[in-house]
């Protein structure tokens, strides 16, 4: 019993009364606490363990209850942790690593034709930097629209529309006449790309709590893979066809994501948010099936809410500091990150990245989301540090590699905190302002790692390592930890610190209205 921590009683006139705040609770996996003898008029006692709590503040709905679970009603929260990790997670994670290795593909093609087209058009070297600037220029432009349509339209139709966008200009790339059309067709393409980081919005929001870090940390492994296997297809095919047969042959991971896209059911979130409960039982009741687990008994329950996709809602009182601070973070990673490639061009593009990966998976649900990423900006200036030096180039190429290993990793966890912290009202949207924020920084490390390297490299070297130990700063001052913690639904559900569990619940307020979850 040393896990009953806390006893309520409240009377059942009361618990039955709308116009009386009362504490509600929600059971592990949507299982319902129930007196047995709830008909009768006595109290109804409820325990409850290891709850976190948070306050609701100010609802929106017309009904007090609407969106507290009771014994008869449960959330699409309750369903993911009920039915878990399973068949249909695992078949979710390859196709969401399609659409990531399709933009490796993409985004990689530029750095081995780029050579070709020089020599064959003769071009300037500033015309073979506009081909790489022009995909970044239009992931930037993007990056936030593809997120308001996610937000407002649907995960789905956000994510497939981007994705045939991208197959559709990508293969007309390989037709083009001239570099003018090249330059459009390849703008054309980063546009669509914008909507790439969409896939974690609809990935992220079918994960349970527990295996949600480690998931969307290892899709990184796709991005290598399609690196790898752009190389690999570029050896076979330039020599023989040429460029535009691999412009061609580099949309065949596209194709095959919008061939399987149409197995992709609609978030069930974004379903319950948008007033479509009925297909939001259909897609939990789908999910069960496949992972052979059983639905939470009740009612589902929902807010519905019309305003989605709003920058405002962004920089709000509640997370004007959040966005501000994540707008930062997601700048100097992808400023470091591209900065260290073109520092050293002559390393091999992913040899890095899985030994990143599985420091940071380890640490992630260890330390948690902020100290991790801190802790991977922290290492990245350190490793820099060494560098000031005159070291031998096995010394050189060791730090390097380790730099770069945690800057990956410290990418990753970007793209699992702010998911969890943004509500599914705006969580497409935050991931899209974020991700248009990665590529200003993507945009401007040329200008440092190649324009002022050749000033003054310590000049250069302190600019990436002053960025980062201010990155790290900024992931420490985030007001919220997601750790543990289930995705928010809506804006009027306060996301605020005080969700974070306690092992000693007499620090629980009983007088406010709270809503409870594991």
């Amino acid at each position: 019993m040393n896990n009953w921590v806390k006893t309520s009683k409240i009377s059942y006139q009361q618990w039955r009364n709308p116009e009386i705040s009362v504490v509600t609770f929600r059971g592990t996996g949507g299982d319902s606490l129930r007196h047995d003898n709830e008909d009768q008029c006595g109290d109804i006692e409820v325990y409850t363990t290891g709850i976190q709590t948070r306050n609701l503040g100010k609802q929106t709905s017309l009904h007090p209850l609407h969106n507290r679970p009771t014994a008869d009603t449960f959330t699409v929260e309750d369903a993911v942790e009920a039915i878990g990790f399973g068949y249909f997670q695992w078949k979710l994670s390859i196709l969401t690593g399609l659409s990531w290795m399709a933009d490796a593909m993409e985004m990689m093609i530029l750095s081995i034709i780029a050579p070709q087209l020089q020599c064959e058009w003769r071009l300037p070297g500033w015309k073979v930097a506009m081909l790489t600037a022009v995909v970044f220029i239009g992931m930037m432009f993007s990056s936030t629209l593809w997120g308001n349509i996610t937000d407002k339209y649907g995960r789905k139709v956000g994510l497939m529309m981007s994705m045939v966008w991208v197959l559709y200009y990508g293969f007309l790339s390989a037709f083009a006449p001239g570099y003018g059309w090249v330059l459009v067709l390849r703008g054309l393409v980063g546009f669509g790309i914008g909507g790439a980081p969409q896939s974690v919005t609809l990935y992220s929001e079918f994960l349970p709590k527990k295996s949600r870090a480690t998931c969307i940390m290892l899709v990184e492994i796709f991005w290598v893979l399609g690196a790898v296997f752009e190389v690999l297809l570029a050896i076979w095919i330039m020599p023989s066809m040429g460029w535009r047969w691999l412009l061609g042959l580099s949309t065949a991971p596209l194709v095959l994501f919008v061939v399987l896209g149409f197995w992709l059911p609609e978030s069930a979130r974004f379903d319950v948010l948008s007033g479509n409960r009925e297909s939001a039982m259909r897609t939990l009741r789908r999910i069960a099936s496949e992972n052979r687990k059983s639905m939470p008994l009740g009612k589902l329950i929902a807010e519905q809410q019309e305003d989605r996709g709003r920058i405002r809602d962004l920089l709000t009182p509640q997370y004007c500091r959040t966005t501000l601070l994540l707008w930062f973070i997601w700048f100097a990673n992808a400023f470091s990150y591209y900065g260290l490639i073109l520092l050293t061009t002559e390393l091999f593009q992913s040899g890095e990245v899985c030994d990143g990966l599985f420091v940071t998976l380890f640490v992630i649900d260890r330390i948690g989301r902020k100290k991790s990423m801190a802790m991977c900006f922290l290492m990245f200036s350190v490793c820099i540090l060494p560098l000031y030096a005159c070291i031998g180039r096995v010394a050189l190429t060791v730090f390097i590699f380790v730099a770069r290993a945690f800057i990956s990793g410290g990418f990753q966890v970007s793209y699992v905190y702010t998911p969890e912290v943004y509500p599914t009202s705006n969580r497409a949207l935050g991931i899209g302002t974020c991700s248009g924020m990665a590529r200003v920084g993507a945009l401007l490390t040329p200008f440092v790692a190649q324009v002022l390297l050749k000033t003054s490299v310590y000049m250069t070297l302190s600019v990436y390592c002053v960025c980062c130990l201010l990155a790290a700063v900024a992931s420490m001052l985030l007001p919220v930890e997601t750790t543990g913690l289930g995705l928010q639904e809506s804006c009027t559900i306060a996301g605020a610190q005080e969700m974070k569990t306690t092992s000693q619940m007499s620090n629980v307020s009983e007088a406010s209205p709270t809503e409870t979850s594991y």
